[in-house]
């Protein structure tokens, strides 16, 4: 804004949500809904049984109920956060990013190898992208029930190989910073892989 680049150049700016391209979601304040016997009742009548992923620590003032790409429900709830503060250890960890290994680091016990989670999938995705070729009907005709399930099973493993890749990068960040005061991170901008030999493993590593 303040160099007055237009529109489509600034970087970050938030966009307006689409009706025909946005997930749904609900969002409730305190008001709109209550927690009983483990279900989550919201405004209007509605009871919805979840299934937990571990117990909230403490009431919940708002939640946001939004469906993923492969049609599954989450609900998400922001609670007080509890902090602990972490016992001193008096070390400093440097950390290099890279495309052999995705964090080299001044410590060898805490480097970060690449886990090729991307790598491992490639043959079982391309099965899948290869039958929604075969299934793809001409333009302007709906999709068949055929190319709807391959679709499906796409976005299946898409969705397995990110989980796996955040998986994989929470616990080695929560193992650094445990034995850590202080972490010295290279300020990396990787957008020039992109149009090299390493963008596909680089990708793979993001």
């Amino acid at each position: 804004i303040k160099d007055r680049l237009p529109q489509h150049r600034r970087a970050g700016m938030p966009r307006f949500k689409r009706k025909r391209e946005a997930r749904p979601s609900l969002n409730y304040s305190w008001r709109g809904f209550r927690l009983k016997d483990g279900r989550l009742h919201l405004a209007g009548g509605i009871a919805v049984s979840v299934v937990w992923s571990r117990n909230l620590p403490d009431d919940p003032s708002s939640v946001r109920v939004y469906q993923d790409s492969l049609g599954h429900w989450y609900a998400s709830f922001v609670v007080p956060a509890q902090q602990v503060p972490l016992s001193a250890t008096g070390r400093v960890l440097g950390v290099d990013w890279g495309v052999a290994e995705t964090a080299t680091t001044t410590d060898d016990a805490y480097d970060l190898p690449h886990a090729e989670h991307g790598g491992k999938a490639a043959q079982r995705l391309a099965k899948y992208q290869r039958m929604m070729a075969r299934r793809r009907r001409p333009k302007g005709q709906p999709a068949s029930k055929g190319y709807r399930k391959a679709q499906a099973q796409a976005a299946k493993l898409h969705k397995k190989v990110a989980r796996q890749r955040e998986d994989t990068g929470r616990k080695w960040a929560k193992h650094v910073m445990r034995g850590h005061d202080g972490v010295a991170v290279e300020d990396f901008r990787p957008k020039f892989l992109a149009k090299s030999t390493m963008a596909r493993k680089a990708a793979d590593a993001a």
